[in-house]
Parts: structure tokens; sequence; C-alpha cells
């Protein structure tokens, strides 16, 4: 399953911004990957923290290998100890396991989720162990498909813009600036920010200034 959007979201884009118009012109239809169980989105999100895509790919597979279904019960049956050999640390099966506690004890809602605004549903997500703000964000995204997500805290989102731009440095008002403009549909361009930031289109650079050694 993909990102759903289609010739209302990008024409509304090519209307509003040339340039990134352009980009869109160049690139073509993005194809994202969503998965529409919040729950397993949640853990798959948690299990990919602050480790490469394929050690993360590599361990979601475990996981999607070992349990009949990633729910709360499934989770909860198994120790620490356990969940751990899947190939992640302690800290990691902490907030797993609480998560999975807050669901199964009906503590934490998942079907409300789904029908709060933006704001109130990444309050609610990054109130659990181990998810901030840019994961809830991500949620919304790629679990929700929510139409209208743009996070300052996303760096490939700020390369992005830079790149597509030519701006030095993405500053919170210039961020805000580019979200009022995509607005209500961020979404679809933070697909294709992410795209050039991941080299879509060879001859864009990253106008940041260089470090020096």
């Amino acid at each position: 399953m993909y990102f759903e959007y289609g010739d209302t979201e990008l024409n509304y884009l090519k209307k509003k911004d040339k340039i990134l118009g352009a980009v869109i012109d160049q690139v073509g239809y993005v194809y994202r990957e969503v998965d529409a169980d919040l729950f397993s989105s949640v853990v798959h999100h948690i299990v990919g923290q602050q480790i490469s895509t394929k050690a993360q790919a590599t361990i979601w597979r475990r996981f999607q290998d070992g349990f009949e279904k990633i729910d709360a019960d499934h989770i909860l049956a198994l120790d620490a100890e356990e969940l751990q050999s899947f190939g992640i640390s302690f800290r990691k099966v902490e907030y797993i396991r609480d998560f999975a506690g807050k669901v199964q004890r009906g503590e934490f809602n998942l079907e409300q989720i789904a029908h709060m605004s933006d704001e109130d549903a990444i309050r609610a997500l990054s109130s659990l162990k181990g998810i901030g703000v840019w994961t809830a964000e991500m949620l919304l995204l790629f679990c929700l498909q929510r139409p209208d997500v743009f996070s300052f805290d996303d760096l490939a989102i700020q390369r992005g813009l830079r790149m597509t731009y030519h701006h030095r440095a993405i500053t919170r008002k210039l961020f805000e600036k580019y979200r009022r403009r995509f607005s209500p549909y961020c979404s679809v361009a933070s697909l294709y920010l992410w795209a050039v930031a991941g080299g879509a289109i060879p001859d864009m650079r990253d106008y940041a200034p260089k470090k020096k050694p």
C-alpha cells in the first residue's frame, strides 16, 4: 500500500509554486509505502530509531516472521529477553512493552487517534515512551495518511528545501512560509522534497555552507 494522492494535490502544488511544480514534473509520481496498522507502525518506528535503514529492515523482518500478528497481546506474551533476541536494545524493549501494556489496559486508545486533529494526534502519540514529535508526525503521514504533514525537525525536508530553493539555511520563519504555501497538501510536498534530498534530480545540490575541516 502506498501513500495516496493524485491530480488534485499535484495541480494545486504546481499552481502555488512553479519551482516545486518543475520538480514534480521531473521526478514523476512518488511511491511511498504506508502501514495502515497504527500499533505495528508505532512498534516499527521504535525499532528503527538510531539504526541504519538496512538494520531496521532486517530486525523488522524478524518481528514479522516471529509474530502471527504484531499487536499488544502477542508482544506481551514474550518477556523482555525474548524481545531483545530480535536484535533490539533493552530500552526499546521497555518502550514497546510499555506501549503494548497501555493499549492492552485501554489506557491508550488507538482508534481515537484516527479521529483527532493533527495537533491532538501528535500530542497523544508523543506522550508515549520513545515517541517524539518527529516520529508522531511520520506516523500521521505514513500510517494515517494525513494530507498536511510538514516536519520542521526532519533534516531531509530541510535539505530538500535548500536544494530546491537555493537556501543556505532553513529557519523556522522560512519553513512556515513554505508550510503556508503548500497547505493543505504539505504531505505531498514532503514526498517530493524527500525525493530531491535523496538525489532524485542529479544536478541539484545542497546550498548549506560547507563545514570547515
